[in-house]
């Protein structure tokens, strides 16, 4: 098959988007198909056989200016225009604009491919491509309407309130357009649930496709670093449920000589840096970021133990890296997480999301105990090695494009593609 590929944002080596990009399009190529992936920035790192065509936008978010102002000489056409307006007033406009660059470009190669598949987009744009005579599948890795929810909770400042609404206006389209979705797909059946619940969608119109971990996460070579935690999260995002972690680690602190490493880039002077000076905990909290994937295979393998304390995931994708690294675990029951690490105590000790005495008494208990984190990494990494391959999902993912052509040219199917996408 010849497989467009879409994604608004791409990032490589972080964000689960960049990672399923990368990994996916490998895997169908391996398989014999022709990928070419279609992104914005920031663009995705790729390997060897698969396209790609960059889609620029203005670059809005870019590091270290992001919510710039670009010249007036950066500007192509009214596109352009509006996602810098939709900036300025408040809002997130990626989506929507990608979604309109995208279905331009495949306007007039509609015939080069046989399925559009688009990386949770969801953008008014990505209706007009099946209307070009272009099947469309779509991804969807968890509804947005949880970090919103999250996000708000998490302020009381009114007016912060009102500029999170704004920012996370994009979602009322978000949802039109996976209610018209042909057929969708989730990474765990939690997300399917949470998609069919938040976004309105029919359950029968998805499929649920765990993700996979790639093959340079391996156990250690070296031994272990003696009283180190890790976790990996956006620091700075208040569903990623670091607050929680800091807290607990705070107490350890005063009980044990642990430190911990935190996979991550804070925003300066951030929730984040702020608890950590509120806790008096600088001195025993690193920050990584900005490494190969060998250096974050060797980081994982250098912990006694991980944490994964996130208020809410789709699927994660670390707690599965951990796993295979034969990391012990102490992860949040939320979201999809208990998929993904299975039966309570086998590979992950699981806590109740936001509850820092049950976490830091997991965390205390898992320090003590050896030959239990011992016996728990090796459970993780078989459970991993059975369940989460990118193979495996390529192979998946495939006949979900196979079925969703067949339907798209079905002499019963619905005009659903012949929606204005700019409505």
């Amino acid at each position: 098959m010849r497989v467009a590929l879409l994604s608004y944002r791409s990032k490589p080596h972080c964000g689960g988007q960049g990672i399923y990009i990368r990994h996916l399009s490998r895997e169908l190529h391996a398989l014999g198909h022709t990928v070419e992936v279609f992104s914005g920035q920031p663009y995705p790192e790729l390997d060897p056989g698969v396209l790609l065509t960059k889609v620029p936008s203005l670059d809005l978010y870019r590091e270290p200016d992001p919510f710039r102002v670009p010249h007036l000489d950066e500007f192509r056409d009214r596109v352009d225009v509006e996602e810098f307006a939709t900036m300025c007033i408040g809002g997130f406009p990626e989506p929507k604009t990608f979604s309109m660059r995208v279905a331009r470009l495949l306007r007039d190669r509609a015939h080069e491919f046989d399925i559009a598949h688009d990386n949770q987009t969801l953008g008014y744009g990505m209706l007009a491509i099946e209307g070009n005579g272009l099947p469309l599948i779509t991804t969807v890795h968890h509804p947005i309407t949880f970090d919103r929810r999250i996000d708000i909770a998490a302020t009381r400042n009114p007016w912060r309130k009102f500029t999170l609404w704004r920012w996370y206006g994009f979602l009322r389209m978000q949802a039109k357009v996976a209610q018209r979705a042909r057929r969708i797909l989730t990474p765990s059946v939690a997300s399917l649930q949470d998609v069919a619940r938040d976004f309105g969608v029919e359950a029968s119109r998805m499929t649920a496709i765990p993700l996979g971990v790639d093959e340079c996460f391996v156990p250690p070579a070296a031994a272990r670093v003696p009283g180190r935690i890790l976790a990996m999260a956006s620091a700075d995002a208040p569903m990623k449920g670091i607050a929680t972690l800091l807290e607990a680690f705070a107490k350890l602190r005063t009980e044990r000589d642990v430190e911990l490493v935190l996979i991550s880039k804070p925003q300066p002077g951030g929730r984040t840096e702020r608890l950590i000076e509120d806790l008096a905990i600088g001195n025993a909290v690193r920050f990584v970021h900005s490494i190969s994937d060998e250096e974050l295979v060797t980081i994982m393998g250098s912990a006694e133990l991980a944490c994964v304390p996130s208020l809410y995931e789709g699927f994660s994708l670390p707690t599965a890296e951990l796993m295979s690294c034969e990391t012990p675990l102490v992860v949040s029951r939320a979201g999809a997480i208990p998929e993904v690490v299975g039966p309570d105590g086998l590979c992950a000790d699981l806590v109740p999301p936001g509850d820092v005495g049950a976490l830091f008494a997991a965390l205390s208990a898992l320090l003590d105990d050896p030959d239990r984190r011992a016996r728990m990494g090796r459970a993780g990494r078989a459970r991993a090695l059975e369940l989460f391959s990118w193979h495996a999902v390529a192979v998946k993912v495939a006949k979900a494009y196979e079925e969703t052509i067949a339907d798209y040219h079905s002499p019963s199917r619905d005009d659903q593609g012949s929606v204005d996408a700019h409505r």
